[in-house]
């Protein structure tokens, strides 16, 4: 990587990590809250809902959280959502999430309050790094880029920022793997931080790999470099 480009990245960082970024990022919903629980509950379901068209995102995000009410904690704990999200319902929530399957991710998070403090705590009872944890907690395939759940997990563990909102101290930010999204995947692309825009874990890992060599102890700020730039340089 040249100099100027790790300038570039830089300069990029500084301009798009701010919290101007959060009026328009579907982070805005766990910021809402104060309560751990609230928060991870808040940040897991809006991330899973993250994709898309983002006014789309940001209109049934709300709507979710107008569902779950002041305590997305509560909610989950007082099974409502049993009744608001029937298990046998298959239409569709938002695209090609239905009903059915926010049954599941409501289930599955009662069940962990259900015996943890936190999700935090919860997902240590799983071995490998924070993704690998968090795929085997949800029961989907770590081997594929997870670019909704690793910026939900950028979110819960990066510290000190304007955005993210680093509520969990059992995992580092070294661990984290940048969310590959299409302006982060044509971004880097086009600085060489990859030889290929394919949509995979190994790429996301190659461009997480590069952001190190200018961010090396918290690589995803380099992801507000590079989806900030690219979003607002279509």
């Amino acid at each position: 990587m040249t100099e100027d480009i790790k300038l570039q990245l830089l300069e990029w960082a500084d301009t798009y990590h701010c919290t101007d970024f959060i009026k328009n990022d579907p982070v805005q919903f766990p910021h809402r809250y104060i309560r751990k629980q609230d928060i991870e509950i808040s940040g897991l379901l809006t991330a899973i809902m993250s994709f898309g068209n983002r006014k789309q995102i940001l209109k049934k995000a709300d709507e979710l959280h107008v569902q779950m009410g002041d305590s997305p904690y509560q909610y989950v704990l007082s099974h409502q959502w049993e009744k608001d999200f029937p298990v046998t319902e298959k239409s569709s929530f938002y695209r090609m999430l239905t009903y059915s399957d926010f049954n599941e991710y409501f289930r599955r998070l009662n069940k962990a309050y259900s015996s943890f403090d936190s999700l935090e705590d919860a997902l240590l009872m799983h071995s490998g790094s924070p993704m690998e944890k968090l795929c085997a907690f949800l029961e989907v395939s770590a081997k594929s880029p997870q670019k909704k759940l690793n910026m939900f997990l950028r979110w819960m563990i990066r510290k000190d920022s304007e955005v993210d909102l680093g509520i969990w101290t059992s995992y580092s930010r070294r661990d984290l793997i940048i969310p590959l999204d299409t302006h982060v995947c044509r971004v880097a692309y086009a600085l060489q931080l990859t030889e290929t825009e394919t949509f995979s874990l190994k790429n996301a890992r190659r461009i997480t790999d590069a952001l190190a060599e200018v961010f090396p102890d918290d690589p995803c700020l380099g992801d507000f470099a590079l989806f900030g730039y690219g979003v607002n340089n279509k």
